[in-house]
């Protein structure tokens, strides 16, 4: 199977709160259609909505249901800009392009709020955000950070946060300083999947979970697409399955790795609680990221990246429960009442990859844990590309995104090899 399941069975939070979360059926039979999209993630489902808006017939497939990869089971953090910090990419590609890229990232914020409103899709915003320093010698980079956004970026948002309120925002005397934004915040992830795929199919989109892609192939101007009971013929597709494409296409899979992400969520903690008193998320200075954040109801979600040996989901518990008391010691024993795991899609230099992988065939993702905003304003890119305006996507296409070295072979034991390395230079 070309689908990857996700690495944990465990249920989520997000499940469990997301209220109803309707079926849809498996294809059975051959389609022919203006798009075929593969992939019922952010990506997939806002590219189906805006394509099936503006008239275009669109048939979208996913292998399970709609949000069993990362869109439906991830931090829910927006975050500002691009993965890498403005200033860094100024550095690699100018400040014209550095520019650009951040307003495109602002707009994509802005698209995903204004999505939700207008079609009245309850994603349990919350504002703010905390970027933090695990070292000492970290701290002055953040503060220059937040001068740069404000004078050079004209993002005023960002103010630098010393040792004495990163501790009181934190609740947390573990970390040495940081970033406060109030020009962002995190959402419920799975309730804006359910919301994006209802308005794609009031708008007239074809949308079927339970149908793995079992090939794709483009020739004579026209884009194949197979499934286990029918083909969908089609003038163009997109490839939107991020993490989660195993062989189907071998340029993704040469560009994208999927690496383990960790969740787990506890009892409310209450009221009188000094965790995150301002409701704000979190994210550290760690390569292998550490990431929280106070549900509207009081849970602690706190999510890591290192790769466990998980065959159970209470191991996962076990993992999340030790780096939560690292950090707050007083919740060691804390009930965690959901953990669950999944595939997130990084890239080498963590920029988001867009490619014509093959003729009038599109690939998206490798959002190396920020796509909860860039995914879905991608979907929305994509749909003016059909439309006959690629000059916006072309500033994501135009990035320099090398192939994971070693092959198909070695990859993954190489990466497995970096990312403890990672971690282990994250403790020291």
């Amino acid at each position: 199977m070309n689908y990857q399941s996700p690495i944990s069975p465990g249920r989520s939070w997000y499940e469990d709160t997301a209220g109803p979360r309707p079926e849809y059926p498996a294809l059975d039979g051959d389609r022919t259609c203006d798009v075929v999209i593969i992939g019922g993630g952010f990506t997939g489902l806002s590219a189906a909505a805006h394509l099936a808006k503006a008239g275009s017939n669109v048939v979208l497939i996913d292998a399970h249901r709609f949000g069993d990869g990362a869109s439906g089971r991830n931090g829910g953090q927006l975050g500002t800009g691009q993965r890498a910090w403005a200033e860094e990419l100024e550095a690699e590609y100018g400040f014209s392009r550095a520019k650009a890229l951040f307003d495109l990232a602002e707009e994509a914020k802005a698209h995903l709020l204004e999505f939700a409103a207008v079609n009245n899709i309850e994603i349990d915003y919350m504002p703010g955000q905390l970027s933090v320093a695990h070292k000492q010698r970290y701290v002055d980079d953040y503060k220059a950070h937040a001068e740069i956004m404000a004078t050079r970026f004209s993002y005023p948002h960002i103010a630098f946060m010393n040792a004495k309120e990163t501790a009181e925002r934190l609740g947390s005397t573990a970390y040495f300083g940081g970033t406060r934004d109030t020009g962002t915040g995190h959402i419920q992830p799975l309730k804006l999947v359910i919301g994006t795929a209802r308005v794609a199919a009031e708008a007239g989109a074809q949308l079927f979970e339970q149908t793995p892609s079992t090939g794709i192939s483009s020739s004579g101007g026209k884009v194949r697409v197979t499934t286990p009971k029918g083909t969908i013929t089609a003038q163009k597709c997109l490839i939107g399955v991020n993490a989660y494409g195993g062989t189907l296409e071998p340029v993704s899979a040469a560009h994208i790795m999927p690496i383990g992400s960790f969740i787990g969520a506890t009892v409310p903690l209450g009221v009188d609680s000094k965790v995150l008193p301002g409701g704000e998320a979190v994210d550290d200075s760690r390569f292998v990221v550490r990431y929280f954040r106070r549900t509207r109801d009081g849970r602690l979600l706190f999510g890591g990246r290192e790769i466990y040996a998980v065959n159970d989901p209470q191991d996962i518990h076990i993992h999340i429960r030790r780096q939560i008391s690292e950090l707050y010691p007083d919740l060691k024993d804390v009930e965690i009442t959901h953990g669950w795991g999944g595939y997130v899609g990084i890239t080498v230099p963590r920029k988001p990859f867009v490619r014509e992988v093959m003729p009038n065939v599109i690939s998206a993702g490798g959002y190396s844990g920020h796509g909860v905003m860039l995914s879905h304003f991608f979907g929305k890119l994509y749909a003016e590309t059909v439309a006959g305006n690629r000059d916006r996507l072309k500033l994501i296409e135009d990035l320099k995104i090398p192939p994971f070295p070693g092959g198909r072979r070695f990859r993954t034991p190489l990466l497995f090899l970096a990312l403890n390395w990672f971690a282990l230079r994250d403790r020291i």
